[in-house]
């Protein structure tokens, strides 16, 4: 295929030499014209392991060069591969200026080819930037639609400094967003000689896939970094601690707890995380995103109050009380918090949990229960069906499978599914996810 690269950082560069070693021809654009001499004499432009070997490999064989005309070098291939900079601003959000510099001239050339062109973002941008500015961008500047006369996809770039060759020929994953199923075909034939597999998915999820990775891969570092300042603290072995801790690949190393739900609780997690955080402060120790889970925990709850008030019920069916299904634990359960909540703001609450029955709570669950909870106790009832018929709004909380139907239960009123759930295979009127 032939192929332009505009960006000739570490990205385009990269991605150029790559996709020249794998037998496209590839004009790399930039306006620097020591990068663009550079490339072109086979020198790469950037340090990065292994790179200079594979650009003066490509530049002999007259797969790989450089070039500053973007225009003549797009009318001249079938895809262009955005990769410019998209840095911070003075106010923390990111700045798009070069990337709408590179999309006004993309624009223009646009206007003037006579086939059908895949345009293609590998760019970190925020979700939303591709379909809502750069599509109309495009077809305001060349007159043409996209889906029709040109294709966009975008695909985000997971490349680490220092092992960005080695990343882009054995990608742990490759994920392309694309306006139609032409864009997406191009697109992925640009990706099979390296990718083994190719999610397909909405460009705004695809866009959005990057920056939750670099999110993730910023919390863990911070985490793991509040962690060894409080075991130094303590004159213990972060290290020793650290290495059990990701040895555990069913819950720690995993994807469990990663899936948006509703708000954590129960015996463990709350009193656990209170006292580290406590003995933190006594200590010394600065543990600043620990100190914030509880009130983002709490935050979840909140979001719901507002969307049950958004919603305009007074009568609400809550679904589980207890904070986990299988159980009749209601030890710091968000879902009791919720139902407290919500009947201090005036609704009228009925509640269901097939594993919270009175008759057979014993100990602290019972007691807790019928004498600091006994207006819960009251709303309490065995029978779904009961519990369903007088409400106006259906809270799934808990992510019990019995409450997989409701929304066929329920199909004239509102079902808000707090947990996944009650999620109907297919889509249904009805149906409203608190975070997805």
């Amino acid at each position: 295929m032939e192929i332009t690269v505009v960006g000739m950082g570490y990205v385009g560069t990269v991605a150029a030499a790559c996709l020249a070693d794998s037998g496209n021809d590839v004009v790399v654009i930039d306006i620097n014209q020591t990068k663009i001499a550079q490339l072109n004499a086979g020198q790469s432009p950037v340090m990065e392991f292994g790179l200079a070997e594979l650009i003066a490999q490509n530049v002999e064989r007259g797969r790989l060069r450089a070039s500053d005309d973007l225009q003549h070098c797009f009318l001249g291939s079938e895809a262009t591969i955005i990769c410019v900079g998209t840095p911070s601003g003075p106010l923390g959000d990111v700045r798009l200026t070069e990337l709408d510099r590179v999309i006004e001239q993309l624009g223009d050339a646009l206007a003037k080819a006579d086939s059908w062109h895949l345009v293609m973002l590998t760019s970190t941008v925020p979700p939303g930037t591709t379909e809502n500015r750069v599509i109309p961008q495009l077809e305001r500047q060349s007159g043409k639609r996209c889906g029709t006369d040109f294709g966009v996809a975008f695909a985000p770039e997971f490349l680490r400094e220092g092992s960005a060759i080695d990343d882009y020929r054995r990608p742990a994953k490759t994920v392309i967003g694309a306006s139609d199923p032409q864009a997406f075909e191009c697109a992925a034939a640009i990706y099979r000689p390296y990718a083994s597999k190719i999610d397909s998915t909405s460009i705004s999820v695809a866009e959005m896939v990057k920056l939750t990775d670099n999110s993730w891969h910023a919390l863990k570092i911070t985490f793991a970094n509040e962690i060894g300042r409080f075991c130094q603290a303590l004159g213990i072995d972060s290290h020793a601690v650290m290495e059990v801790f990701h040895s555990d690949t069913r819950l720690n190393i995993s994807s469990a707890y990663l899936t948006p739900g509703f708000a954590f609780g129960g015996s463990c997690l709350p009193k656990d995380l209170r006292t580290l955080v406590y003995r933190a402060r006594q200590l010394g120790a600065e543990v600043p995103v620990l100190e914030s889970v509880l009130p983002s925990n709490r935050a979840h709850v909140d979001a719901v109050l507002r969307r049950v008030q958004e919603i305009r019920a007074r009568r609400i069916a809550l679904l589980g009380i207890a904070f986990k299904p299988g159980t009749d634990d209601l030890r710091e359960s968000p879902m009791l918090e919720l139902a407290e909540r919500l009947l201090g703001k005036g609704y009228e609450v009925a509640i269901h949990d097939e594993y919270v029955n009175l008759d057979r709570l014993i100990g602290a669950n019972r007691e807790y229960l019928e004498h600091a909870l006994p207006h819960i106790a009251s709303l309490l009832s065995h029978d779904l069906e009961m519990v369903l018929k007088g409400a106006d709004l259906v809270v799934v909380a808990q992510a019990n499978p019995a409450y997989s139907q409701v929304c066929e239960l329920v199909p004239d009123r509102p079902v808000l599914d707090l947990s996944g759930a009650a999620r109907p295979a297919v889509a249904a009127g009805n149906y409203q996810g608190l975070s997805w």
